[in-house]
């Protein structure tokens, strides 16, 4: 449990309402993975505007949870706020998106979700 992500920050928001816990993890759950694959197929079409509308809308959760991908998520964000043609954000990417993937996973087995 918790190695993958953290619900430090989390189980402070809820007040440590075990209720509102899980329905966090299970709103991460329903978001995030589809933000993920949004934010992936854009950066490999080089759709900067969805790039950083999907790592704009990942960022607040991604901190919350505290999966250590923040700054990357930002990296990738600002490649596409500026529309960084000459910069390769693909080894930050692929760290934002595993770190995803292993919290999801996780959550989905330590929430029976």
């Amino acid at each position: 449990m918790e190695q993958h992500y953290k619900l430090h920050r989390v189980r402070e928001l809820a007040d440590n309402d075990e209720d509102f816990i899980a329905a966090l993890a299970a709103a991460f759950l329903e978001e995030v993975p589809v933000d993920a694959e949004r934010l992936k197929k854009a950066v490999a079409e080089t759709d900067y505007y969805n790039t950083y509308q999907a790592a704009h809308k990942m960022k607040p959760t991604i901190d919350l949870f505290e999966l250590g991908v923040l700054q990357d998520l930002i990296v990738v964000q600002d490649w596409g706020k500026f529309e960084k043609a000459g910069e390769d954000v693909s080894s930050q990417l692929e760290l934002v998106l595993t770190a995803v993937e292993n919290a999801t996973a996780e959550l989905k087995n330590d929430f029976n979700l």
